[in-house]
């Protein structure tokens, strides 16, 4: 089974996703939305397969996906955000891909919102690379590492042999995995205030947690997901609210800081050696003893 964890403060379309995935999956799954201490505006429709979790009160995206991870059944986890529509048979197409050792994210479209399915007119995403440190003019997000559209590789392997490939990140709106390796691997998510905080980052820790302690990040591209990339239009709508900035900067200058420094607890791999892997990789320099991080 899988199951299928879907973290949510104020989410629209959380029914419309729920939807999309009882319509598209051909297996076994449970759906777990998790509402961070708002309900939703309308009562989610009853299924059998879809269990609803109440916090009962707003801790933060982290705390909501570890809440979905503590309640899970499934041998299979997977999270997504509630604004997102999915390929038929993508939850069967992921988890026979998924090794035990591999963190998946399935083919990334943008989501049309006013038909609730993939936009073909726009691009697809396949792959992510690590950014450091992060273009900051405004200072909000402080000393940072991100994730980037990996546009250029994704044009350079459209051969069908690169149908399972290696990823270096990704964007962090669906990927699955198998619990019980997850949880050794990587743990409940850290949402403590004084390291990533009770959203930042999340992507970052899964996937260097994985890479850097032996295990792997792939792209399956026999499957799709589309996600609706929030515009000024939806918050001029009332439809989402922004997330607090405050310690944005606190959190993910610590984030940086922890992986450039290789920091993190039984680590196989240092940082360096998963920019080799995918070198040459945009905006890191060619001089690697500029590879560390600083203020």
């Amino acid at each position: 089974m899988i199951s299928i964890i879907i973290p949510a403060f104020k989410e629209p379309f959380m029914q419309k996703t729920i939807d999309s995935i009882l319509k598209s999956a051909r297996g076994n799954v449970e759906i777990l939305p998790v509402f961070d201490g708002r309900s939703p505006d309308k009562p989610i429709k009853p299924d059998s397969r879809v269990k609803v979790i109440m916090l009962k009160k707003h801790m933060g995206m982290r705390a909501a996906i570890n809440a979905g991870i503590s309640q899970a059944k499934g041998k299979f986890i997977m999270k997504c955000d509630a604004h997102c529509a999915f390929g038929a048979g993508f939850d069967k197409i992921l988890s026979e891909n998924c090794a035990e050792d591999w963190v998946v994210v399935p083919r990334r479209y943008s989501l049309d919102d006013s038909k609730w399915q993939r936009n073909k007119n726009r691009p697809y995403r396949d792959y992510n690379f690590i950014v450091y440190p992060t273009p900051n003019h405004n200072k909000i997000y402080g000393i940072s590492m991100s994730n980037s559209d990996w546009t250029e590789r994704t044009e350079q392997r459209q051969d069908p042999k690169y149908d399972i490939d290696d990823n270096m990140t990704f964007q962090g709106s669906c990927w699955m995995a198998q619990k019980n390796h997850f949880l050794k691997q990587v743990g409940f998510l850290d949402d403590r205030s004084e390291t990533y905080g009770p959203f930042a980052d999340e992507y970052l820790e899964i996937g260097l947690k994985y890479w850097l302690k032996g295990s792997q990040v792939k792209i399956i591209k026999k499957t799709w997901y589309a996600h609706l990339t929030k515009m000024k239009r939806h918050y001029q709508a009332g439809l989402f609210t922004k997330k607090h900035k405050n310690n944005l900067a606190k959190n993910r200058t610590w984030a940086s800081k922890h992986w450039m420094n290789n920091e993190e607890q039984g680590l196989i791999h240092p940082i360096s050696w998963l920019i080799e892997k995918f070198w040459p990789v945009p905006t890191w320099p060619e001089d690697r003893s500029k590879w560390v991080f600083s203020y």
